[in-house]
């Protein structure tokens, strides 16, 4: 009995070694884990000499004790990982949420603009990346597509397909292109817009270089595309009188080709032009009174979008009503919406005859009667054109003809037809300058004489050239107007050219109202030379005219647009640009503005 009343309750023993319900942490469990080790050791000692009941008992508390710590550390470490998993559960179902938001917002229509024009207000300013990784990755791109001998990032090209000598905008030193690309195929040009579209890389075209008003300079750098490589006829359909080529293909080479098959493409602007920027500009030439513009001798076109996409205006049928008329809308465009890699023109049979008559006058008054009687009796000459005095002066002094030129102005007579025909326009044109106070007129009796008349015409702008002075610059303007107010617009701008102090000469198309001013300017000059411009084109627009005739707007022009067409016509043009080239990549700042302008950049009206 006495044995029984000193064997401890387990209550008594947990209180005995401090194990009471503040027992909470794995710190203090061990703690009386081993206080338990070492009372039962004791009590396994007792047990030896009778105690074994005690000793059995310590056992099972010290195990149960260790088990309960092991609980909690177990439980503890779930906890951590439970919370963990939490964690990245959260994570997932935001990330997941995220994305199904997104695609359930791409499968919601974006909301349409409901505006049909895009005033300059309203533009964002085009981001393009120009970043020195960015250019090198595309070059390598490049490389890959026409080969690394067809990408140049020598100085002489840069420079080359950045401005020219006759050019009237003055290009800054970093309007240069990062480097020339020469593809040889639609194909290679629809991969390097790919490149660009995606990289975000502006992009000029270059075909002959001739055009006059900056249309080719990179104005935001990028890249330029020559097409020199792209200069093959690639078929004739002599059956049909059309004739398909690439952008490179000048229209003199054409028709000399033509000419095997007594065939004849009528549009001749200036020596050295190709079919490429004659498209871009919508040209004409002198053979523009009879037989039109550019943008009656193209049938089809094969255009590079902005983004890659090929398109094929129309087949080759001479008419078409199918659809709008994409042809004539990429014609003129500038390269601004497209880039033109293949041409349907349409072609016509060689006259029977041709011949050329010269005569001078007095003045640009009595010249400008001589073609109004011309054109009012409906004589059917092929091509009529003005120089004036000045214009005649150079050509004597540049020497480039065999033939010594009256110094007056002068009217270049073409003639087509039969024989019988030839010879009927050429008598009744005679006739018509002495009525008018001729002082000269003649005519061409071989094709050798016929070549050396219209050659004095065709070198206008090079003899002009040959008396400059060191540090003159050539300005060529042109507009048009209704062919009753040439001589008026003509005698006014030969006067303030007079006044001015400054050096040019006129040439005109006096047959559809369109002449050029040939102004020559040093750096010190340079702001006079762009405020007597810039009232001839005014009074051109006052006078019903237009502010360029055939050579494009490209930078110079641009700015006049809007007083000639209006704000809303040039901003439905802007809208147009922007639907068809939305991240404004090809031939940035040319025809429309897409940019506000700086204050004081654009010259008040």
């Amino acid at each position: 009995m006495s044995r029984l009343t000193t064997i401890p309750t387990q209550t008594t023993l947990l209180r005995s070694l401090g194990a009471t319900s503040r027992i909470a942490t794995p710190a203090r469990a061990s703690l009386l884990s081993k206080q338990a080790v070492r009372w039962y050791a004791s009590e396994k000692k007792e047990a030896s000499s009778g105690s074994s009941f005690q000793g059995q008992m310590l056992e099972s508390i010290s195990s149960r004790i260790q088990r309960e710590r092991k609980e909690r550390e177990k439980f503890a470490k779930q906890r951590e990982n439970s919370a963990s998993s939490r964690r990245w559960a959260t994570t997932f179902m935001f990330v997941a949420g995220a994305l199904g938001s997104y695609y359930l917002g791409t499968l919601r229509p974006r909301e349409i603009d409901p505006n049909s024009t895009l005033p300059l207000s309203q533009t964002n300013d085009p981001v393009h990346k120009l970043g020195k990784a960015n250019l090198e990755a595309a070059w390598h791109d490049f490389a890959a597509i026409v080969g690394k001998e067809h990408v140049s990032t020598l100085d002489v090209d840069l420079h080359a397909h950045s401005t020219s000598d006759w050019s009237s905008y003055r290009a800054h030193k970093s309007e240069q292109p990062f480097c020339v690309v020469f593809p040889a195929s639609t194909e290679e040009v629809s991969e390097i817009m790919k490149i660009c579209h995606l990289r975000r890389i502006p992009v000029v075209g270059y075909s002959g270089g001739t055009s006059l008003e900056g249309h080719f300079t990179p104005t935001r750098g990028g890249i330029c595309i020559d097409f020199g490589r792209m200069n093959q006829v690639i078929k004739l359909h002599k059956e049909d009188l059309d004739v398909v080529v690439q952008p490179a293909v000048g229209w003199e080479h054409l028709n000399e080709e033509l000419a095997k098959d007594n065939l004849f493409f009528p549009p001749d602007p200036g020596p050295g032009a190709m079919i490429g920027g004659m498209i871009g500009t919508g040209c004409s030439g002198t053979n523009s009174y009879h037989y039109g513009t550019m943008r009656e001798w193209v049938l089809s076109l094969t255009v590079v979008l902005a983004d890659g996409t090929i398109i094929k205006t129309r087949q080759r049928p001479r008419k078409s009503s199918a659809g709008y008329d994409l042809t004539k809308l990429f014609i003129g465009s500038e390269g601004t919406l497209g880039l033109v890699t293949e041409a349907t023109l349409k072609l016509t049979v060689k006259p029977a005859s041709t011949s050329v008559a010269v005569c001078s006058f007095g003045s640009i008054r009595q010249a400008a009667d001589c073609v109004a009687r011309v054109v009012g009796q409906g004589v059917p000459v092929a091509a009529v054109e003005i120089l004036d005095d000045e214009q005649m002066r150079c050509i004597n002094h540049a020497g480039m003809t065999s033939k010594q030129w009256k110094e007056a102005p002068t009217l270049f007579f073409k003639f087509s037809g039969t024989d019988n025909g030839v010879r009927e326009q050429i008598q009744i044109v005679r006739d018509m300058a002495k009525a008018t106070g001729s002082q000269s007129f003649e005519f061409a009796r071989s094709e050798e004489e016929k070549a050396e008349l219209w050659s004095a015409r065709k070198e206008a702008l090079w003899s002009t050239m040959s008396v400059s002075k060191p540090g003159d610059k050539v300005w060529t303007g042109d507009v048009a107007v209704p062919v009753s107010r040439l001589p008026d617009l003509i005698e006014i701008t030969k006067e303030d050219l007079k006044a001015s102090g400054m050096y040019g000469t006129i040439v005109g198309h006096v047959g559809d109202g369109n002449f050029h001013i040939i102004l020559l300017s040093n750096e010190e000059q340079r702001h006079a030379a762009e405020e007597l411009v810039h009232r001839m084109v005014k009074r051109a627009v006052e006078m019903e005219g237009t502010v360029t005739g055939e050579h494009g707007v490209g930078i110079v022009k641009r700015d006049y647009l809007p007083h000639e067409l209006g704000e809303s016509t040039v901003d439905t043009m802007r809208k147009l640009k922007q639907a068809l080239d939305p991240l404004c990549l090809l031939n940035v700042d040319k025809v429309v503005r897409m940019q506000k302008p700086k204050p004081g950049e654009v010259a008040e009206w």
